[in-house]
């Protein structure tokens, strides 16, 4: 019996050697259009909730808008599947987008949405998550209205700066540019 095996063994490699690596001499780069693609992400499991949504309704959206199944485990584990990769792609980028935390010192490049002239400017970090830059961490220099420095649909690197007791985001556009080397 081993001497058999040993034998199909020894056939097996003279057929890949003679005649499959004449015909395909790598394996290739992506798979065919029509193969079924992957992708799994690992999200906190207490953000769960929030890609499932209330009766499911953001999973569900997620998938009626790529067309991707989508199953999650309690581990936080994501397993998105797709014929399309660029489905799942777009799905992977919304369930980020979801489960987004910023950290604290980074640098981010997001569009102004909403301005309060003697307040700040609420920048968008990623689609649906707003942070609050104060008016004193605009500018070096003192600034009166924010629309002097800012409008909505600008779009200006900020770092985030932490979280404050009421649970919102704080960020500095100052802090940014000096980092960049913009001051």
């Amino acid at each position: 019996m081993k001497e058999a095996f040993s034998i199909t063994k020894e056939a097996r490699f003279q057929i890949l050697d003679a005649i499959m690596l004449k015909a395909i001499a790598e394996p290739r780069k992506e798979l065919a259009k029509s193969a079924p693609k992957m992708i799994q992400i690992k999200i906190n499991p207490d953000k769960i909730r929030e890609v499932i949504g209330s009766g499911g309704k953001v999973i569900q959206k997620i998938t009626a808008d790529t067309g991707c199944k989508i199953d999650i485990n309690d581990d936080g584990s994501i397993f998105i599947a797709s014929s399309d990769i660029e489905a799942c792609r777009a799905a992977r980028k919304t369930i980020e987008d979801i489960v987004f935390e910023p950290e604290v010192g980074a640098l981010y490049y997001g569009e102004v949405k909403r301005v309060i002239s003697n307040l700040g400017a609420f920048v968008e970090l990623v689609p649906g998550k707003d942070a609050m830059c104060h008016i004193k961490d605009l500018e070096f220099k003192r600034t009166e209205k924010v629309e002097d420095v800012l409008n909505v649909g600008d779009k200006t690197w900020v770092k985030f700066t932490g979280i404050d007791e009421k649970g919102r985001w704080n960020i500095s556009r100052k802090d940014a540019l000096r980092e960049r080397g913009e001051a």
